[in-house]
């Protein structure tokens, strides 16, 4: 059998995802990929996004609109 690296969302799990709300630089401005990312997604959902979301706020945002 091979090794996964897949997350396990087990504690100490080096691939496991924080929070958003947990990252050390959540309320920088969201990066430039985040903001393209955010206006592809919605232009096909036809929801409006804040132009001034944080990184947290931006991934959050990614997360809602991909469901």
């Amino acid at each position: 059998m091979s090794e996964s690296n897949a997350n396990t969302g087990q504690a100490g799990d080096p691939t496991a995802e924080k929070d958003p709300a947990d990252w050390v630089t959540g309320d920088e401005p969201a990066t430039g990929a985040q903001k393209s990312y955010l206006e592809t997604l919605s232009r096909q959902s036809d929801e409006e996004v804040p132009e001034d979301l944080t990184k947290a706020e931006a991934s959050q945002k990614i997360d809602e609109l991909k469901s």
